[in-house]
């Protein structure tokens, strides 16, 4: 996992910041917080699980699905583009 490998500083600094979010959000389940609050937070837990997934979603597609050492062609270049637009869109 080439990706992984390249991007793992950015992956585990994001990774962090999310076990910060749940870690605040069982405190705030803990402390029977207002629900409003915990609701605000499990959806920011969400987005930013959503997007940590998109991320490695797409460094997948680019690099493991149209390998650019295979030397894809455009159209399979312009067809990755658009599995990744849905993936972001999806998961957004």
């Amino acid at each position: 996992m080439a990706h992984t490998v390249r991007d793992k500083r950015k992956l585990l600094l994001r990774v962090r910041r999310i076990r910060g979010q749940i870690d605040a959000l069982e405190r705030l389940l803990e402390a029977d917080a207002d629900c409003s609050k915990t609701l605000h937070l499990t959806v920011a837990c969400r987005g930013a699980i959503n997007s940590l997934m998109t991320e490695i979603l797409e460094g997948h597609i680019r690099f493991h699905v149209v390998n650019p050492e295979d030397r894809p062609t455009s159209e399979q270049v312009e067809a990755a583009e658009q599995v990744i637009e849905v993936v972001r869109s999806y998961l957004k």
